[in-house]
């Protein structure tokens, strides 16, 4: 890999990445309902399930996942379904008088969703799957080709958690005015539900 070709695959991972998508989405959610301290561990979250996409581009798994369209098709409408029940559930989430009653989800459940949402992204199955290999050199052996993956996934990942992190303190940057106002805990859940279903159905989408 020449300097060129890396800084192509940088430039294009940052614009790839810090497009909207379910992982954007889901740390902003977090900032925005939690603060910053839910963001941040939101975006660490979506990292390491970026972690568990490395080390299955570098062992070779990801071209078996390619080569069989209806396990991509299940991994993702697994994916849709998980979103879903995540919206269904802020939906039947109990209801109080004001936002500021209702207690913050634990950062244990927080970490577990993001690790989740990014397993089960389309979006980021297919940086891992179609975009990441265009960068490996051509005539490659497997020790070369593995080592590759493995430095382009890294690099993907740094640039991923910094874009991350900008969109933790941005969202709860807005989030501090929105928790300010009193609202009730409904119009809270159902806002929070809307954007869970509305990534799953932009999964379904995808299929």
């Amino acid at each position: 890999m020449g300097i060129a070709q890396l800084l192509g695959f940088a430039s294009a991972t940052v614009v790839l990445v810090g497009m909207p998508g379910p992982n954007n989405l889901y740390i902003s959610l977090r900032s925005l309902t939690q603060g910053r301290r839910a963001g941040v561990v939101s975006a660490l979250a979506i990292e390491t399930g970026t972690l568990v996409y490395i080390v299955v581009a570098a062992l070779g798994l990801a071209t078996v996942v390619k080569a069989s369209p209806v396990m991509f098709t299940a991994i993702t409408l697994v994916g849709a379904l998980y979103l879903a029940y995540l919206g269904v559930k802020m939906l039947m989430a109990p209801v109080t008088e004001a936002a500021g009653d209702v207690p913050p989800a634990p950062l244990g459940r927080v970490f577990r969703d993001g690790v989740v949402v990014n397993l089960l992204n389309p979006k980021a199955a297919l940086f891992f799957l179609a975009f990441l290999p265009q960068f490996t050199s051509r005539g490659a052996g497997p020790d070369q080709l593995r080592t590759e993956m493995l430095l382009l996934g890294i690099g993907a990942l740094v640039i991923g958690l910094t874009l991350d992190l900008c969109y933790a303190v941005g969202a709860d940057a807005i989030g501090r005015r929105v928790r300010s106002v009193r609202t009730t805990s409904r119009t809270r859940n159902r806002i929070v539900a809307a954007v869970y279903l509305a990534l799953a159905a932009a999964a379904v989408l995808t299929v």
